[in-house]
């Protein structure tokens, strides 16, 4: 009973991400016309759409389902935590290798960097510098770990900080290694939609010995307000193999190792 309970609630909130992203996709939408699309009855969308606004990944207005804007889903913090899991947490195995016990590790806000969390609590005298509130919660009580929060103005959508305050810190930290993402990246090139995270990225690579960028494939093959710099600044690109061969050949001409690997495989 209990299996069949927890198969109900997974298929229950698949379908919800799946109406997430037709909202998304074809913006405004009227309830009704969702609850034909996805062969459900006008009760169940309306259940659908009552939890999804609750969680404030969409609005519901007056017979309608509305999404939020483009800068906010890409990127608060809500959007990018249920998005390709499979391939974060993948590329983060493989980033696991690379890090060693006594390290002094820079993280920035990435969500795709949450799936590392857990592994990084088993190793020993490790120091994590981030300005990410969700990562520090999610190794604040591991006995090795050490982690410092760098504090700034806070992003309530983002569960992070930046600001002169953020990037003054970083300027007096030399790291072993720093672990980052991107929100897009096309043709090998980093791009951010907000100012202030670029700062944080560009001083997190400067107050580091080396980096590596966990991209999964959804970044790619996308733009966004600010460009920042390019795969180059990376010691080593991991990323899963839902990635287009023209991205990854794109990465590697411009000189950087690029690691892919598959969201399939859960050997450590």
């Amino acid at each position: 009973m209990v299996a069949r309970t927890r198969s109900s609630q997974a298929a229950v909130e698949e379908r919800r991400q799946a109406v997430l992203r037709h909202v998304v996709e074809h913006g405004e939408t009227r309830i009704d016309e969702l609850a034909d699309h996805f062969g459900v009855s006008l009760m169940t969308m309306h259940r659908d759409l009552d939890d999804l606004a609750k969680r404030s990944l969409l609005r519901k207005e007056r017979g309608r389902a509305v999404p939020f804007p483009a800068v906010t889903m890409e990127t608060a913090t809500r959007f990018r935590e249920s998005t390709a899991l499979a391939a974060k947490a993948a590329v983060c195995r493989a980033a696991l290798g690379r890090i060693r016990p006594g390290s002094t590790v820079l993280m920035d806000d990435s969500t795709t960097l949450f799936p590392l969390a857990p592994a990084l609590a088993e190793l020993d005298r490790l120091t994590v510098v981030t300005n990410s509130v969700g990562l520090a919660q999610r190794l604040g009580s591991a006995p090795g770990v050490q982690v410092a929060l760098l504090g700034g103005r806070y992003h309530g959508d983002f569960n992070s900080c930046t600001g002169p305050e953020v990037t003054r810190a970083l300027s007096r930290i030399r790291a072993d290694v720093a672990l980052m993402s991107a929100t897009a990246v096309l043709s090998g090139q980093l791009f951010h939609p907000l100012s202030e995270y670029v700062e944080v990225k560009l001083a997190m690579l400067a107050s580091a010995e080396r980096a590596l960028l966990l991209v999964d494939h959804s970044k790619f093959g996308k733009t966004a307000t600010h460009a920042y710099g390019t795969v180059a600044d990376y010691e080593t690109v991991i990323t899963d193999t839902g990635t287009s061969d023209a991205e990854i050949a794109a990465l590697k001409s411009l000189g950087v190792p690029v690691e892919t690997v598959d969201p399939g495989d859960n050997t450590p």
